[in-house]
């Protein structure tokens, strides 16, 4: 196996000194805006994660496990609409960013617990009608991937209320879906006492959740334990909204039973031509994942109106009509915003997928290649001419070294006969 990690180190070496390309990474150091730019905004937001901090400049929070939940204050620049694209996020292509023309951070902060009850606080009384949007990203994001398009969402939206990130810790690869879901699991205790504690404000009229991909995972345990918990949902959190939620159709019924009929509202976002959900569900036993059902077809639509979920079927949603559905149009104010950028195809990941990672995805199967040998002498050719394979591929050799390193280790405890020195 030597050989395996001393042929693939050598090919990242050489990629690496093809020369880089691809956007900025770490963009997240504040950059000094000496006067307001007309036209430009702010998104002010918190930021909960079960990250590691990063000691990297301009990257804050790296996508290892942290052991418990810290906390952040974050301010992004946002260009006049007029130089941008509605819908995108305009990542700087150097740093420091242009605020004039890209999304750039004008404040990164740490915070401890006081500090963001503080933040939030301050904040929630200022909003009109005290209501609290907590966004839960997808699969295959970096820290900075989620951050932007939070803001993004927000500001495009033109949703008034206080924004929070909850951010899991995603390696930023197509390669680590197995380490996401595993830490889609290891954070839904943390959030649980998030969306508690937002509820038990007493300044809070309202919590909404918008939650996208596999976060819907993470989102749907939460609120279960809490049902489990406390014999329901907090009432305050009243809106619930599943972008092409990556779960098995068949556990959500469970877990649905178990947040119980007296539950949030939830509206369910839906796309039958999801290629993202078709190689999960391979991945995951051939059944349906929510995010692509057909709602027109039984079960689900029954279960559906059994459930009172809203469902909107994106795949035959017009963007020149997108509030011509009477459940969507009688939503709350919340929901019909994020809701209408949805329906306008909205894009709710700036994670992008390596060449390299599709090609062995494509290949052998994500679930097959995720740190394996296999897999990483596919990709590793690809690293050289792909920026943003090579992006993804020191963090896979890494893993990679130090499973070969475990293995080894154990192998030889295992096999070395007692009383014998080595």
């Amino acid at each position: 196996m030597v050989w395996i990690r001393t042929g693939v180190t050598s090919l990242v070496l050489v990629g690496l000194l093809a020369g880089c390309g691809g956007r900025p990474k770490d963009v997240l150091l504040p950059v000094a805006v000496s006067a307001p730019i007309p036209g430009s905004t702010t998104v002010d937001m918190a930021v909960a994660t079960t990250r590691q901090r990063s000691t990297v400049p301009g990257q804050m929070f790296t996508g290892e496990r942290a052991r418990a939940i810290d906390f952040a204050n974050i301010v992004v620049s946002i260009p006049p609409d007029s130089v941008r694209k509605k819908g995108d996020v305009q990542w700087p292509k150097k740093l420091p960013g242009n605020p004039a023309t890209d999304f750039v951070t004008v404040k990164a902060e740490d915070m401890n617990l006081a500090q963001a009850r503080a933040w939030f606080n301050k904040r929630i009384k200022a909003t009109p009608k005290r209501q609290a949007l907590v966004f839960i990203h997808g699969f295959n994001n970096k820290f900075e991937d989620a951050v932007y398009r939070f803001a993004q969402i927000v500001h495009d939206s033109d949703s008034d209320v206080v924004p929070i990130l909850f951010t899991w810790p995603s390696r930023g690869s197509v390669l680590a879906y197995g380490y996401d879901r595993e830490s889609n699991n290891y954070s839904r205790d943390a959030l649980e006492l998030l969306l508690k504690a937002l509820a038990d404000d007493p300044n809070v009229d309202e919590v909404s959740i918008l939650a996208h991909s596999m976060g819907n995972w993470v989102t749907l345990e939460a609120l279960r334990q809490m049902a489990i918990r406390d014999k329901r949902v907090a009432p305050k959190i009243k809106n619930v909204m599943l972008a092409a939620p990556d779960v098995d159709v068949d556990v959500f019924r469970r877990q649905m039973a178990d947040i119980g009929a007296n539950g949030p509202s939830v509206t369910l976002f839906v796309s039958q031509d999801d290629r993202a959900l078709k190689v999960s569900r391979r991945v995951w036993g051939n059944v349906e994942r929510l995010g692509q059902i057909n709602v027109a077809q039984e079960p689900f639509a029954t279960e559906m109106q059994q459930d009172k979920i809203t469902v909107i079927d994106l795949t035959k949603l017009h963007t020149d009509d997108k509030l011509n559905h009477a459940k969507f149009a009688a939503s709350p104010e919340v929901v019909q915003l994020i809701g209408a950028r949805l329906a306008e195809g909205q894009t709710m990941t700036d994670s992008k997928t390596a060449f390299g990672d599709r090609l062995v995805a494509a290949t052998t199967g994500a679930a097959a290649t995720v740190g394996t040998a296999a897999g990483l002498i596919v990709t590793a050719p690809v690293a050289i001419i792909d920026p943003d394979t090579r992006d993804t591929y020191n963090s896979q050799i890494k893993a990679f070294g130090n499973t070969l390193s475990d293995n080894a280790d154990t192998a030889g405890s295992l096999l070395k006969p007692s009383g014998v020195a080595y």
